[in-house]
């Protein structure tokens, strides 16, 4: 006889789980019991948006889901953001929720919330388990749930008490991972639109990639001499500096590469969906009607035809797509090879960064450092803002698995997503970069990074304003300036009293030694840049946006 709360912990262990993230709560106390004598690491967060953001970064850098525990009612709202980024962003991760007791249900009990309807558009499945000895069963089917097809969020409540209670139950077993893999059929259908084309162009995005796919994607553009693309904040799946990418499909898209897309006579767009961000909304690839023939190759068969009408669908993951692809040849040199070449070329010109604007502080020379000083495993992450445009354009991503940044635009993601990824890869260098909005939004979380001795570098850029927000404001409505201004705290003095190290940069020369003492600390810590306001893109300036010159 077993607790449901044992039965739980049995459960995850069955199926490789190695660390959690929570919020602790009374309605899941068994559970926390079930835990003391696990070998399960246990990371206790400050706040349960927090802690469904360090579970979507596990499962976004590992490919298995991220593990959050929250308590009921506030607990599982605060948490919601963190699924919503999940689920937009196909990423695998299981949200286990302490629920009110049966016999209090539907009574309005203390914190109580119907979890099926709450969370029921924002993930894949939502279940409540009422009899412990189905446990088991429930949890194995979260994993192959989470993992499958398109990845994404599911959501477990647990009733207090189901999980007090003792039951016979069977050993649970580990979830079967499904792999879908193209038939020769729609490879030998792939072969002859290529050879027949003039202008290729690939596109990669979404999950379900890992190191040997990014290899093998590598070798499939180097055989057929194919122009290679990242759709947005999925920089990480081709390395910037191969003369085969071609720059980031994203917000702010090259206009070189934006042309070239639209002039794409083929398009292979492998494990992404190509939303609105990605697609310039839906201009690079018109919705539903495609001007180029499109090969949308997707695990979710509920993914193909979705958006756009491909002219070749493809059901297969990324993973096993290139793995079969791989081992195909073009006939002869493909025409496109010099066209490859240039659209390289347009990439390391766009991704140069400038070298002056406003203010004392410039961010170009700072993102020249950070691409010559960090290492090529270094980690980035971010959340949602406009300073987040100087990572995306300008630094030069080499490795797979160093990106961790929500494609939903989610405020609030880079601090515990980097407390997350140091959590998992302790020897490797994790920056995380936020906004002075975007920073206070779950900066919180950096006394977690301090109490596990996680020495993260936050780098907040602050320039006293929601600068998104203002940016469309002053170029909507000029010079009518409300809800958009910022009083902040000194962020270096913030680190500092949280327990980490703490630096101030107002121009551009004190960076380099700044970040060089934060990384020397030892300590989680905080280098704040004081930016100009005026500094709100790297080309233009809030006056110049807001006369409209």
């Amino acid at each position: 006889m077993k607790t449901g709360g044992q039965l739980i912990v049995e459960a995850l262990e069955a199926n490789g789980t190695d660390r959690i993230f929570c919020v602790p709560g009374e309605s899941y106390l068994a559970v926390l019991d079930a835990l003391h004598d696990s070998s399960i690491r246990t990371i206790v967060c400050r706040q349960e948006g927090g802690a469904a953001m360090m579970a979507d970064c596990q499962g976004r850098l590992t490919g298995k889901p991220g593990i959050c525990f929250v308590t009921r009612g506030p607990g599982a709202t605060n948490a919601s953001a963190g699924i919503h980024i999940a689920m937009q962003d196909s990423v695998p991760l299981i949200l286990f929720i302490g629920q009110v007791a049966s016999h209090a249900k539907e009574r309005e009990a203390f914190q109580e919330v119907d979890y099926k309807r709450f969370f029921g558009d924002i993930a894949k499945w939502v279940v409540e388990i009422d009899d412990a000895s189905r446990i088991p069963e429930f949890v194995t089917r979260a994993f192959a749930v989470a993992t499958s097809g398109r990845p994404g969020p599911v959501v477990i409540s647990l009733p207090e008490d189901m999980l007090t209670s003792q039951v016979e139950a069977p050993e649970a077993l580990p979830h079967t991972p499904v792999e879908t893999r193209p038939g020769e059929a729609e490879l030998d259908a792939l072969e002859m639109l290529l050879a027949g084309a003039k202008r290729p162009f690939v596109i990669l995005g979404g999950t379900r990639w890992d190191d040997q796919a990014v290899a093998q994607m590598r070798t499939i553009a180097e055989a057929w001499s194919l122009p290679v693309g990242c759709s947005f904040r999925r920089q990480m799946l081709f390395d910037h500096l191969h003369p085969n990418y071609a720059g980031d499909v994203g917000i702010g898209i090259n206009p070189k590469l934006a042309a070239q897309i639209k002039a794409a006579d083929v398009v292979l767009l492998i494990g992404g969906r190509m939303g609105e961000m990605p697609s310039s909304d839906y201009t690079l690839l018109k919705s539903p009607y495609p001007d180029q023939a499109l090969v949308h190759v997707h695990a979710d068969a509920g993914e193909l035809g979705r958006v756009y009408r491909p002219t070749l669908a493809i059901n297969a993951s990324p993973s096993a797509f290139v793995t079969a692809f791989a081992k195909r040849r073009p006939a002869a040199t493909p025409s496109w090879a010099q066209e490859t070449e240039k659209a390289h070329a347009a990439y390391l010109e766009w991704s140069t960064p400038p070298q002056t604007g406003p203010g004392a502080v410039q961010m170009g020379p700072i993102m020249e450092y950070l691409n010559k000083t960090l290492p090529e495993d270094a980690i980035l992450t971010n959340g949602a803002g406009n300073y987040a445009t100087w990572v995306h354009r300008f630094y030069r991503t080499r490795r797979f698995g160093t990106q961790a940044a929500p494609t939903s635009g989610s405020m609030g993601y880079g601090t515990p997503a980097a407390v997350a990824a140091k959590s998992l890869y302790p020897d490797r260098t994790v920056v995380a970069f936020a906004g002075d909005g975007c920073f206070l939004m779950n900066g919180q979380e950096f006394a977690t990074a301090v109490q596990y001795d996680l020495p993260i570098i936050v780098v907040v850029v602050n320039n006293g304003i929601y600068g998104t927000i203002r940016m469309h404001q002053e170029r909507e409505y000029p010079n009518r300036v409300v809800a958009t201004d910022l009083k902040n705290p000194d962020f270096a003095a913030l680190a500092r009293a949280y327990g980490g190290h703490g630096e101030t940069v107002e121009k551009t020369e004190d960076f380099a030694p700044a970040f060089e003492r934060a990384r020397a600390s030892g300590k989680p810590a905080i280098v704040e840049i004081r930016l100009d306001p005026e500094a709100i893109t790297p080309t233009r300036t809030l006056t110049q946006i807001r006369d409209k010159s």
